[in-house]
């Protein structure tokens, strides 16, 4: 009991879904001693596949886990299943052999799975992952109780009310976690779609803030900040510009070359921008603040507002300086025409130690890959929706 306050505090915890999920399953199969495990959740009419362990197939082939049964693949909801029954009526199935269900039961063994992999099914314990309000999510699967000598043997009774109670506290924690992920994502929607809004008269850059948003995460991870500070910055960088709505329109608008006078306010944007996050305790606008004020800065120095060089432009500013010019260069604008990729990387090598930090040119440049994935997938994003 004392184990099981353990884990249930550990899972509390935890905000990575995959690793709360690998976790559950681990800490189950160690109480009884479970060769294999699965867990499923309920999605609609189907039960969709989480994570699924398997010790004998790891070592005879390195695999662990089922080909037919890999992360995001699903099966139908139904009676007829073994985790499908469990699902819908919240009852505990416990069988000593799966090959031997006595013929009054309305669910059967699927041993599909067992011939693809030259896997043998012969225990089986599964419990539903229930809520406190009886809500079922899904389904915690174990298979192959082992004895001291390796043999498989029956699941014993007593393991049943620790494993409930174990998949109870999963219940909780996966919708904790899922409620925490849909309140970040609202959140995130609410930042892009206010960005946008502070754009609104800067009618051909407003559809950049996804993309340049995008681009920033990933330069970050590749440079190797840790994933609270990639995410704060995937939060934050939509906000470079908000200063733009203190610009004139007709500045904003100007297909031609700004005048010298136009210039100076367009600049302008930048201290307006950090004026709106001062004094904000919260990380992401302290973030975007800082991205908002120093966006413009230059490696060399001779960027703007305040023409700080090097390591003086922090980390989150360089970033999204080169995610904000990239997508520039590779977008039409009103005042030019989208450059062709091998032309933009020209322009950013060329770039290196004068408008931007070599390092961050170099980190996106590895991540090509994915930067185009992004521009490929909000190619013709006319609104956020």
């Amino acid at each position: 009991m004392a184990r099981l306050n353990q884990i249930g505090i550990a899972l509390s915890s935890e905000r990575d879904l995959d690793k709360l999920l690998s976790t559950i399953l681990s800490e189950a199969r160690k109480f009884t001693s479970a060769e294999a495990g699965t867990l499923y959740s309920v999605e609609g009419d189907k039960l969709r596949f989480l994570v699924t362990q398997n010790d004998a197939l790891d070592q005879l082939d390195g695999r662990g886990a089922y080909p037919i049964s890999t992360p995001g693949q699903s099966m139908p909801l139904s009676r007829e299943s073994m985790a499908g029954y469990v699902a819908l009526t919240g009852e505990v199935i416990n069988l000593p052999d799966v090959y031997a269900i006595p013929p009054d039961r309305p669910y059967r063994f699927n041993s599909e799975y067992d011939r693809l992999d030259g896997y043998h099914s012969q225990s089986m314990l599964m419990v539903p992952m229930t809520e406190p309000d009886g809500t079922i999510l899904g389904v915690l699967q174990l298979i192959n109780a082992l004895d001291g000598a390796g043999q498989v043997v029956p699941f014993e009774s007593r393991w049943e009310g620790l494993v409930m109670s174990l998949a109870s506290q999963a219940a909780v924690a996966i919708r904790n976690v899922r409620l925490t992920d849909e309140l970040k994502a609202a959140y995130l929607d609410t930042v892009l779609r206010l960005s946008v809004a502070a754009e609104y008269k800067d009618h051909d850059t407003a559809n950049h803030i996804r993309r340049m948003a995008q681009y920033s995460a990933v330069i970050a991870e590749e440079l190797g900040l840790d994933a609270q500070q990639v995410e704060t910055l995937r939060c934050a960088a939509p906000m470079h510009d908000v200063g733009k709505i203190g610009v004139p329109e007709t500045i904003l608008q100007k297909p031609g070359k700004l005048t010298e006078q136009e210039y100076d306010e367009m600049k302008r944007h930048t201290e307006m921008g950090a004026s709106i996050f001062e004094g904000s305790d919260a990380p992401v606008l302290r973030m975007s603040g800082t991205i908002a004020l120093t966006h413009h800065e230059k490696y060399d120095g001779t960027g703007y507002p305040r023409g700080l060089r090097g390591a003086e432009i922090p980390i989150e500013g360089q970033i999204a300086a080169l995610a904000d010019v990239f997508d520039a260069l590779s977008t039409a604008r009103c005042y030019k025409p989208a450059f062709p990729v091998e032309k933009c990387l020209e322009i950013l090598r060329e770039s290196a130690g004068s408008h931007f930090n070599p390092e961050v040119v170099e980190a996106f440049i590895r991540r090509l890959h994915d930067i185009l994935a992004i521009r490929e997938r909000y190619a013709s994003a006319q609104a956020l929706r």
